[in-house]
């Protein structure tokens, strides 16, 4: 009897020992997460791009109008000018004489024209030519906008007709063309042609070489030109 009480409990250790073996979890591995390769970005240089690549110089002209009306436009120079020196018969301002002469100075009737602050004035000049044998339609001088780093510019108007700016020759090119200065109607013939400036405040940090003027000089023809 106890030799079987013996054997019985020989069995059980032995079982007990197989099974435990069985269901114990084995030590955990330690996986090694492989690390990513460094990617190096090579940066390659912006280039800007241009906004109006096919653009006229100063001093190249374009055409408009059709059949035996046609015209042709040119933005011919630019000056820059801090501010700039006007008379008229029409106007007489004593205080604004007085600040455009130095002390003690002649004073020949000129008034100062001053940008506001941070700003300067664009003069660009402009000649228009009917090159037909018809009478043609110019462009007005709202038909011509100045875009300097993506923003637009109208032109300032001077004060009348009549204004005469010291070292610049010539009027405003609308007031060519008599009292309507929305539109004007040029004759055949060079000596018919319309030249004039118009005056455009921008800042004074503004780049020629990225300002242009822009018009529409009919319904049909749009000219631009890059002031560098």
């Amino acid at each position: 009897m106890k030799f079987f009480f013996t054997i019985s409990a020989f069995c059980f250790l032995f079982f007990a020992l197989i099974f435990s073996g069985c269901t114990s979890q084995s030590p955990l591995v330690q996986q090694q997460t492989p690390t990513p390769a460094t990617t190096v970005a090579i940066l390659s240089p912006t280039l800007t791009a241009v906004p109006f690549p096919g653009a006229l110089g100063m001093d190249q002209f374009s055409c408009f109008g059709s059949g035996n009306g046609q015209a042709s436009a040119i933005v011919y120079r630019y000056e820059i000018r801090p501010y700039y020196n006007w008379t008229s018969s029409s106007w007489n301002s004593p205080r604004e004489q007085a600040a455009a002469s130095k002390p003690l100075e002649l004073q020949n009737g000129y008034n100062m024209e001053k940008p506001k602050e941070g700003n300067t004035f664009l003069f660009i000049f402009i000649r228009v030519e009917n090159i037909g044998n018809q009478t043609v339609r110019a462009p007005s001088a709202n038909q011509f906008v100045v875009y300097s780093d993506g923003k637009m510019y109208n032109y300032s108007s001077v004060h009348s007709s009549d204004v005469v700016i010291d070292q610049v020759s010539g009027k405003q090119y609308d007031y060519l063309f008599g009292q309507d200065r929305s539109v004007g109607y040029i004759q055949p013939g060079e000596s018919n042609q319309a030249e004039g400036y118009l005056i455009y405040e921008i800042p004074v940090s503004f780049s020629p070489e990225k300002t242009y003027v822009m018009s529409n000089l009919d319904y049909q023809n749009t000219a631009i030109w890059k002031l560098g």
